[in-house]
């Protein structure tokens, strides 16, 4: 007897594939592409666009503006759901796959799913060359896609139908494994997006993906027990790992059995409340003062699903105990073996719970415990003193306008942000009261991130209150899904703080000797560099020529009517308030490696190398 197909196009056959799959983690069943989002053009017009208006019932479409934007957007819905549930991005060939670049490395760096379907050249080459494609002299198989491949974790471009098969089977299984997940590409020749051919019906049953919580090695555990009850100052790391495994409650009972103190990278802020009496804020170089003293006095530094990244080790300077060690829990074993550590290869919650069972009984002393406690009082003065405004009138500051909106957001809302100065305002002062509140993306620290991303949380999270936190200069760079939240009737916040600049990389320039060069938004002057009047730009404006509600806020006492009002919209609405321009957040607690040039003949180059070869005769590495 011979088995049953189903005639339909490598497009339609794709699109009911992906509609049949799910991820199941403790019981609970999700589906693994829940949407996808896209923006036509001859590449997939005729075959992913015709399959979707075909299985619309099955596959809801999000339409985009941009495509770096719509992968952002898949991005910080997977983010909201713990890298359970995906979306999808459609886009055609040429600048239409190439703008997904910069969001597929957003994605995989991230360690975040989203499966990436760009459109291609014609594999049968009857059309060669064709509207957009790429001619390689010498290898006619090179397209544009190829320049997702070293951002993608798994790659294919589907020449035949039938290789659809393995393929998609294979791009599942990456997307719902949590040691592997990242950007996923299917690369689509468009010839065979339309062709037909007679496909086995059991390639669209319904398929389950076992997100898997695997428990560490006994002789590993059994190590890192020894580890902890010999250390007499550790610290926990706490990065994104704990947020993707759901394991904020096993860790705030490892932390209460073992006294042992919590400082969290950006991925990871938020894992304990901030008013737990062991957490201690972020940690490194935009980290808080009493996490950062911690870390160099620590001799036994406890990674929990982190990346390590040079923020977080202060660029190899940060762990100054001469006999310190690691010890990293992690899912991959890739990121558990950095800094020579000791590793228990294993989910965040599960390994964190055997860990707590193992050490019944030990705690630190209370002499460490109140040390740090201590430390923690006195940065929580600190944080108080700058999100506080005296004057109601006054222009704000960037941490006043911080200040007014912790005054505003619930413990349930979402904060999002990803590049500027803002994140590191954001991780040493902010205070978070929920394990999904802080959403800082700065794996790759992309401009642009923050309102497509608030999109896709809206989408993950529907009746969550979402803040978009946009400096100019990141809100220059990709405003366009404005439109998509106002076509969609989505409530996205926005507070867009006008500062006339790159504000954070003017800080660092003037640091290192660059001068604040090309760092201010203004006019030339007279010898040619821009240090003018202010260009004459009115972001408000152009928010509200978008479609949203704008509410301006030139003082401290105007910004909190605001944002109390942008939280009772139901439309989205953009805060735009301009700000004091003079930093007033806490100086950085440790040190960031930016090379300086090794000779110059401008003063301010001459002495930030100075500093440099200070600094930079303070790193460890730890073998």
């Amino acid at each position: 007897m011979s088995a049953r197909t189903r005639r339909l196009t490598t497009a339609q056959a794709l699109v009911r594939f992906l509609s049949a799959q799910y991820t199941e983690r403790d019981g609970v069943r999700r589906r693994l592409i829940a949407g996808t989002w896209g923006i036509f053009g001859h590449g997939n017009v005729a075959g992913v666009g015709q399959a979707l208006v075909e299985y619309a019932d099955v596959m809801p479409f999000h339409q985009g503006r941009n495509e770096q934007s719509m992968v952002h957007a898949a991005v910080g819905y997977a983010r909201q759901l713990n890298r359970l549930s995906a979306q999808a991005v459609t886009t055609s060939i040429g600048p239409g796959a190439t703008n997904l670049v910069t969001g597929a490395a957003l994605a995989t760096i991230n360690r975040l799913p989203v499966l990436l379907l760009p459109g291609d050249y014609f594999a049968s080459h009857s059309a060669d060359p064709l509207l957009q494609q790429l001619e390689h002299p010498v290898e006619a198989d090179v397209s544009v896609n190829d320049t997702l491949r070293p951002v993608s974790r798994y790659f294919d471009r589907i020449t035949r139908p039938e290789a659809l098969i393995p393929s998609a089977l294979q791009a599942m299984r990456v997307l719902a494994d949590p040691a592997e997940t990242g950007a996923v590409t299917l690369a689509l020749p468009q010839d065979v997006q339309a062709e037909a051919y007679d496909w086995p019906e059991e390639f669209f049953a319904e398929r389950v993906w076992t997100v898997r919580r695997p428990a560490p090695d006994p002789v590993e555990l059994a190590a890192a027990v020894e580890a902890i009850r010999s250390a007499e100052r550790p610290l926990i790391v706490a990065g994104g790992g704990v947020h993707h495994s759901e394991a904020e409650a096993a860790l705030r009972a490892f932390v209460e059995a073992t006294g042992i103190p919590v400082a969290s990278t950006q991925a990871g802020k938020g894992s304990l409340r901030h008013d737990h009496p062991a957490d201690l804020g972020g940690i490194g170089h935009t980290g808080t003062a009493p996490a950062d003293e911690l870390a160099r006095t620590a001799d036994l530094v406890i990674g929990v699903g982190t990346r390590y990244t040079d923020f977080t080790t202060a660029s190899g300077t940060l762990f100054q105990h001469p006999d310190v060690r690691f010890l990293n829990l992690n899912i991959t074993g890739f990121d558990a073996h950095k800094l020579a550590a000791r590793t228990l290869v294993c989910d965040a919650r599960t390994g964190l719970d055997l860990l707590r069972e193992a050490l019944t009984g030990h705690r630190v002393s209370e002499e460490y415990v109140a040390g740090y406690r201590a430390g923690k009082a006195r940065w929580d003065e600190v944080v108080e003193a700058a999100y506080r405004a005296g004057d109601d009138s006054a222009v704000p500051t960037q941490t006043q306008v911080l200040g007014a909106l912790d005054a505003v957001v619930g413990d349930d809302d979402v904060v999002i942000n990803a590049a500027g100065s803002l994140p590191g305002d954001l991780h040493k002062l902010w205070r978070s009261r929920g394990p999904r509140q802080y959403h800082l993306e700065y794996g790759y620290s992309c401009m642009g991130y923050e309102i497509p991303a608030g999109i896709g949380v809206q989408q993950a999270a529907p009746g969550t209150p979402v803040w978009a936190l946009v400096g100019d200069g990141t809100y220059l760079m990709m405003p366009t899904e404005i439109v998509t939240a106002v076509q969609e009737g989505l409530p996205l916040n926005i507070v867009l703080i006008q500062n006339h600049g790159y504000a954070s990389i003017g800080g660092l320039s003037e640091s290192v000797g660059g001068e604040r060069f090309g760092t201010a938004y203004r006019f030339r002057a007279a010898d040619g560099t821009f240090t003018g009047a202010p260009l004459p730009v009115d972001l408000a404006a152009n928010a509200a020529s978008l479609g949203m509600e704008v509410l301006r806020a030139k003082t401290v006492g105007e910004l909190r009517e605001a944002l109390a009002a942008a939280l009772a919209s139901t439309r989205p609405t953009c805060v735009y308030v301009e700000t004091d321009p003079a930093p007033t957040a806490p100086p950085a607690e440790a040190w960031w490696d930016v090379p300086v040039a090794e000779t110059a003949s401008r003063e301010a180059a001459v002495e930030a190398r100075e500093r440099y070869d200070h600094q930079v005769a303070g790193r460890r590495r730890h073998l």
